[in-house]
Formats: C-alpha cells, structure tokens, sequence
C-alpha cells in the first residue's frame, strides 16, 4: 500500500494569497491535486495543511482524505513531511511507502503517479525528472521513512534525493516544472497552453 500525501502547509507569502485556492480549469489548484490522488486508488490519501487551514479547509467538501494540520508549518517543507509521515505510520501502519506531492504542479496526472507507483520498492526512491534535475512528486520506501522524519527546516525530499542521487530512479516529467509562487506565475499558466509553449521553445 502507498500512501500520498499532499504538502499543502505553506502561507503562499510570494503570492500574497493561499495559491491552494487558486481556480485552474473549474477547480482549485488543491483540489485538483487531491482528484488526481484519489483516482490512483493506491492507498489513504493524507492532506497537510498549515498556513491558511481556515480558508483552505472549507474548499476541500466531502472528499475522502485524512486532512491534518501541522501547527509547525513556519519551520519550513520538512515539517509537513514529518506531519505526513508520522501521520501515515500512526494512522495507516500497513502503507509500505509513500508519494509526495505539491499542491502547485497543476499538470501532474494519474499517469506520472501510476509511473512512480510501480518503478517503486520499499527500498526504493523514485523522482521525476525536470530541467535537468529531480523534484517531486516523488515515491520513498519505507525503508527511507526514518531520513525523512529526520528533515529539518527547509531541507525537502530533495535533500535525500541528492544524499541518495546514486539509487534514485527518475521517470521523465517536463511539465514538473510548472509551479505556481507568484501571481506572474499563475497568470502565465492561465493565459498560456504551456504544453505547447514548451513544445515550441525545443523546436
């Protein structure tokens, strides 16, 4: 069993509002994030929330996911990875890893999840590949849960990946490289077919 969990802890403070809530084709940039967890099937789906939980958390409805708040969310990303994965071994003991995922990556898909999904083992760190270097979403072994709970401040999931670059699997993902921290970033995203953006600036 894999579990996801969905970092979605910081203020947005570059935006200047929650970038969580932001709509992109009819949905919020989180909601679209939990739709693409859910329908993988794989395992509980965990949302961390910190930084405007009270704006955020009313979006979210009905959907079937463990919402849980890290009240240590200023410390920085390794917070809400910890929050996650403690929550997940408390909560969930029978997971054998876990995904971790950005709610600001409007164009990951079920695809890229399912990729990472089956390159991965208990023993195993699987990444995607972007502008020539790893990010998330990314799948950890169990094996690797102790490092992560490790984490702290602004060290993310990157630092294993680097700590471990000799064992890490990467699946292809250009458009990870499409994330949201800025209102310019969020209006390129709207104004622009990026697929096809990108397309034509490797021509």
């Amino acid at each position: 069993m894999t579990g996801i969990i969905i970092l979605a802890a910081g203020s947005s403070s570059r935006l200047g509002k929650p970038k969580q809530n932001l709509i992109f084709s009819g949905q919020t940039l989180l909601q679209r994030t939990i739709h693409t967890a859910l329908r993988i099937n794989c395992g509980p789906v965990i949302v961390v929330l910190g930084g405007n939980a009270n704006l955020i958390k009313p979006a979210l409805g009905n959907f079937e996911v463990d919402i849980i708040f890290n009240a240590d969310w200023q410390e920085g990303i390794s917070s809400s990875i910890r929050t996650g994965i403690q929550h997940l071994e408390k909560k969930h003991p029978q997971a054998n890893s876990a995904v971790l995922m950005l709610c600001d990556q409007p164009y990951v898909d079920e695809n890229i999840l399912q990729k990472l999904i089956a390159a991965g083992k208990q023993e195993t760190i699987v990444a995607s590949g972007y502008n020539e270097t790893t990010g998330p979403p990314a799948f950890f072994g169990r094996y690797y849960f102790p490092e992560l709970l490790a984490l702290k401040g602004n060290e993310g999931a990157k630092h294993l990946m680097l700590k471990h670059k000799p064992d890490v699997t990467t699946i292809p993902f250009e458009l990870g490289c499409v994330d949201i921290d800025t209102v310019e970033d969020f209006q390129r995203l709207t104004s622009k077919n990026l697929c096809e953006e990108m397309k034509q600036s490797r021509r």
